[in-house]
């Protein structure tokens, strides 16, 4: 048993009994209607847990719409071209998730009976403890506690654990056995969704709901007025970058750079180059400042300046690997990096209305 449960209400059997049947019944009641859960399948589970890492729900739910429709199960993925795969991903970032997904969408169409047990999941690409947790309980009951973002929050809360943590994923390796004391291992799968479900709908990061909360009577948090203050994580720091981004067009189109393929990043994925090739250098002198764009990654907050030239009268010569040019009926077809794609379209909407 977690230390931290030692002298909690939730370490006598008959109070932990009432715990779960009161999340239980809470999540039964007022669970989300999500795609995912309507008629439910391994190969949905896995989709969704992928594509919800680090992205929120209503973010996802067209998405997942789409990619259902585009690749209905694991052998339509596994079939599937990359480029194909990340177009449908495009908005979405973190594209190496779709990337794993594809690789695991092709082991998994190539078993010829399905691992039902975590340890087994977390060898495939892009399965850690959290997400092999998940599908394995939700898919196969198999009796295996998640802990993620949402989870750390109200494991942190109810037992008013104050302990501070480096980061979110360090308290997630700390509170993992927490959450597996706490586990109804007859509905290990619904268990985990309404701890999740808890989280994100009630027990938010700020301004939490506790009056509605189900199992406000054990939550220690909740009764010393202090549950924001929970959990305790370290503090980072943001840090800020400034780039230079070129708008060039010739009669082939916009000119567009992708990552190299090792990248861990932007691998394959389109944006508005930071660098022009050598042979363009008089253009990048003579380029005017067009618009200032913000956006943010992780903990990096990124000021991007688009300056724009013409390349239309320049000397052609094949272009360095990496770069293209990319008529604009064709921009449509390419992988473009969310931000970079919702900024292209400004930016032709304005020389539209300019040469109108």
């Amino acid at each position: 048993m977690s230390t931290v449960i030692l002298g909690h209400p939730l370490e006598r059997k008959d109070t932990l009994e009432s715990f779960r049947d009161s999340l239980l019944a809470w999540y039964d009641e007022h669970k989300r209607k999500l795609p995912w859960r309507s008629e439910p399948s391994l190969y949905k589970t896995v989709v969704s847990e992928f594509m919800l890492q680090q992205t929120r729900v209503s973010t996802v739910l067209p998405y997942f719409e789409r990619w259902m429709k585009q690749f209905p199960d694991f052998s339509a993925l596994a079939e599937a071209p990359e480029e194909q795969v990340l177009k449908a991903w495009e908005g979405l970032g973190y594209y190496s998730r779709a990337r794993n997904l594809l690789k695991l969408a092709k082991e998994v169409d190539s078993w010829e009976g399905i691992p039902e047990d975590a340890q087994s999941w977390q060898s495939l690409p892009g399965i850690g403890p959290y997400v092999a947790s998940a599908v394995t309980s939700i898919s196969f009951g198999s009796p295996e506690a998640v802990c993620d973002g949402n989870v750390v929050r109200v494991l942190t809360r109810l037992f008013a654990h104050g302990e501070l943590f480096k980061d979110g994923a360090s308290a997630q390796r700390k509170l993992r056995p927490l959450a597996s004391d706490l586990l109804d291992t007859r509905r290990p799968g619904d268990y985990n969704q309404a701890m999740m479900e808890l989280g994100a709908t009630v027990c938010h990061r700020k301004s939490p709901l506790c009056l509605s909360c189900p199992v406000i009577d054990h939550c220690r948090g909740a009764k010393t007025g202090g549950a924001e203050n929970f959990p305790n994580l370290t503090k980072r720091k943001k840090s800020r970058q400034k780039l230079r981004r070129y708008w060039v067009e010739s009669e082939n189109g916009l000119l567009l750079h992708s990552a190299d393929m090792d990248s861990a990043r932007l691998a394959g994925i389109y944006e508005l180059p930071e660098r022009l090739p050598e042979n363009m250098g008089k253009i990048a002198r003579k380029a005017e400042h067009l618009v200032t764009r913000k956006r943010t990654i992780g903990q990096v907050d990124y000021e991007e300046q688009i300056f724009g030239a013409s390349a239309r009268y320049m000397e052609k010569r094949p272009l360095p690997r990496q770069y293209r040019w990319v008529a604009r009926p064709e921009l449509g077809e390419i992988t473009l990096s969310g931000p970079h794609r919702k900024w292209i379209e400004e930016l032709l909407d304005v020389h539209k209305l300019k040469s109108a």
